[in-house]
């Protein structure tokens, strides 16, 4: 029996789950196969289709061309829809919950930590919040990028949380989607406290100093 020929590319975007659930259809797979296809747990493809979870960001080529090839799309359909969804979600004006404020405050050199609470408590502390923690998401970001890659580091890490792969292949998957805005304290804690040994920032020059702790505890740690 013949396979399904490739879909015709898309003209305009629409919601990434209606595409997915629609092509799933005219293949005759489910959301199973489609998450077993990925690595990751049936209940992300199930809530992706539903349009109860929100696409993957678009940066997230990997888990993209793997869905295009599973579907048989064309290569640029899968991100042009979520480049559209994205967008229409996102303003860009959000702000960190109090409490990762603290936790990451709590990383910062101590007399700078002091100035710095001060200093965000004031009118317009809101940009300089977005901007610090948006650099610090992106450090964090590239270990997360790094370990979504390496199959045998993510099986240890299940196992030592005493989860499966699949499930901690979407937390990584979910933590790269994060933003200033809907940064927890939970990712904080999960992802960027054991990478971030410190940090400090210029107030003048908005510079920033991060420091991470080494991958092994014999190694002094490193800037980024």
């Amino acid at each position: 029996m013949a396979l399904p020929a490739t879909a015709v590319p898309l003209t305009r975007p629409v919601k990434v789950g209606e595409l997915v659930k629609r092509r799933l259809r005219e293949l005759g797979r489910s959301p199973r196969d489609l998450a077993e296809a990925l690595g990751l747990p049936e209940r992300w493809a199930a809530d992706l289709v539903a349009g109860r979870r929100r696409p993957p960001a678009p940066a997230q080529s990997q888990v993209y061309e793997s869905m295009t090839r599973f579907l048989r799309l064309h290569r640029n359909d899968l991100p042009l829809c979520a480049r559209a969804e994205h967008e229409e979600r996102d303003n860009g004006r959000g702000r960190p919950a109090r409490r990762v404020r603290e936790l990451l405050l709590a990383l910062c050199v101590p007399g700078r930590a002091r100035t710095l609470a001060r200093r965000l408590a004031r009118p317009g502390g809101v940009e300089l919040e977005r901007l610090i923690v948006d650099r610090l998401l992106a450090v964090t970001k590239g270990f997360a990028r790094r370990q979504l890659e390496d199959e045998f580091g993510i099986r240890i890490a299940a196992r030592r949380a005493g989860s499966t792969p699949a499930e901690r292949r979407l937390q990584l998957l979910e933590f790269l989607d994060t933003t200033v805005a809907t940064l927890t304290p939970e990712d904080v804690t999960s992802f960027m406290q054991p990478r971030l040994d410190g940090w400090d920032i210029d107030l003048e020059t908005r510079a920033m100093r991060i420091v991470l702790k080494p991958s092994d505890p014999g190694v002094s740690p490193r800037l980024a």
